[in-house]
């Protein structure tokens, strides 16, 4: 019995079903002229070493992201990476050759250039943020040893491995629902030679898996990556970009007030920080943080900042399974080291519709906005965006920073259809835990274009 052709499987289904968006894609193209001045870097993982890649910047960046809350690749990531390579691929192809009504002399194409590493014009790219929590939904399988080596509140960025190692017990409950044996001793075989960083080993994990399934689905889907923001504003001078939109938020009440705007939040009680100060103790996470923001009239006063044990989040399969960032510590900053922003000297988390900024995305692909996606984040997102076109946030971002801010074209895994369990029903298995590729191949891929003005704040 021949094996099924999964690539086509898909891409008959995603053309059958999200025409749509790839006629938004091309269309967007068309129109896309505006000149970039950056280069964008990224990187790869490759037999567990990393190589850098750098990208001219009028490329057109279509952006996705994994999560380093987990070392295992998800069921919901491998559908997001596969629908980022529909899209670059078919906007690519299309644009090159028009829209038209699809033969199947097209789709032979388009399965040849699918099993090939991006080229063209538009790029996809994982956007992966480093200011999370090691294990932000109870699913990570060195969960207890991230916790016990004191660990858990700190930012992804700053975890060494160490002291970490396989959490049996939470792995034998379960296997088969959100690990599978191979996957955790992938994880193990790459703890131990991973220089003592968390997130170098997460990547040539997932990077190792992506290099099997792409053998699987006939989809090279080792697409390039970038970490944000703490590689960023680590990496960057005190007059980067990033360090900009952080003075330039904190630079008086109205400045604040403008951003607050863009969240839909209001100036009474200030307890929404911007940017999340790290503890002394080297907490970060902005679910265990909380702050209020003082003045003195109009002008910035200082910041405090608590930190206190918090749960976060659940797994899909166990309600009562939470995760938990431990660490308490209070402290204030002073204006002075906000307004006068160095990371270096203040480390802090920005909130993510702001540091987004600096991403070089000209699309973006969400995971199902409405039922799995937060609304409210888009929302943030795409106000903010807005307001920095029409010049009212951020004016040196382009003539200063040579970042070109718009707001880019919005797609969505539509809820209803994305990739699950066959028994478990949940989107956080690891993909290993699916015995038969082409079960997740049947579910089609259905995705939809976000009008920008169904997202924006009045």
């Amino acid at each position: 019995m021949s094996r099924p052709d999964l690539a086509r499987m898909i891409l008959e289904d995603f053309l059958k079903n999200s025409w749509p968006c790839i006629e938004t894609l091309v269309k967007g193209l068309a129109t896309s002229k505006e000149e970039k001045e950056r280069k964008v870097r990224f990187y790869c993982f490759k037999n567990g070493q990393r190589n850098d890649a750098t990208f001219d910047a009028g490329r057109f960046f279509l952006r996705v992201s994994v999560e380093y809350s987990n070392p295992q690749l998800t069921v919901e990531e491998v559908q997001g990476i596969i629908a980022a390579r529909l899209l670059e691929v078919c906007g690519n192809y299309f644009h090159q050759n028009g829209l038209h009504e699809v033969a199947q002399k097209d789709i032979d194409d388009l399965c040849a250039i699918l099993r090939n590493p991006s080229e063209g014009l538009i790029v996809s790219f994982l956007l992966n943020t480093d200011d999370i929590e090691a294990d932000r939904y109870s699913m990570n399988p060195l969960k207890e040893s991230i916790v016990s080596s004191g660990q858990s509140s700190y930012p992804c960025a700053a975890v060494k491995t160490e002291k970490l190692q396989i959490d049996e017990k939470f792995v034998q409950k379960y296997e088969g629902s959100l690990f599978c044996r191979s996957e955790v001793e992938r994880v193990a075989r790459h703890l131990g030679k991973c220089n003592n960083s968390y997130m170098d080993m997460v990547d040539a994990v997932k990077y190792e898996h992506l290099e099997s399934l792409s053998q699987s689905f006939g989809i090279d889907l080792c697409i390039p990556s970038m970490r944000m923001p703490l590689a960023i504003l680590e990496s960057e001078t005190a007059d980067g970009p990033l360090h900009y939109i952080i003075r330039e938020t904190h630079r008086d009440y109205q400045s604040i007030e403008r951003v607050y705007r863009c969240m839909g939040r209001s100036m009474k009680n200030l307890t929404t920080l911007l940017t999340v100060p790290h503890s002394p103790k080297g907490y970060a996470s902005k679910r265990a943080a909380r702050g209020r923001i003082y003045f003195d009239g109009a002008k910035l006063k200082n910041v405090k900042v608590d930190y206190k044990t918090t749960q976060l989040y659940p797994n899909a399969i166990d309600p009562n399974d939470v995760s938990v960032a431990q660490g308490d510590d209070s402290f204030r900053v002073e204006a002075d080291n906000l307004t006068n922003y160095n990371y270096r000297e203040t480390p802090s988390s920005p909130q993510f519709f702001l540091y987004s900024l600096a991403s070089p995305e000209d699309a973006v692909l969400w995971h199902g906005i409405g039922a799995f996606g937060a609304s409210e984040l888009l929302k943030s997102y795409t106000t903010t965006r807005l307001e920095c076109q029409n010049g009212s946030l951020f004016k040196d971002l382009r003539e200063k920073h040579c970042v070109t801010v718009k707001t880019p074209l919005q797609f969505n895994l539509v809820p209803k259809y994305m990739w699950f369990h066959p028994t478990h029903r949940n989107i956080d298995a690891s993909i290993g835990c699916i015995e038969d590729l082409s079960f997740l191949a049947g579910l089609g891929m259905m995705m939809e274009h976000l009008p920008t003005e169904q997202f924006i704040r009045k």
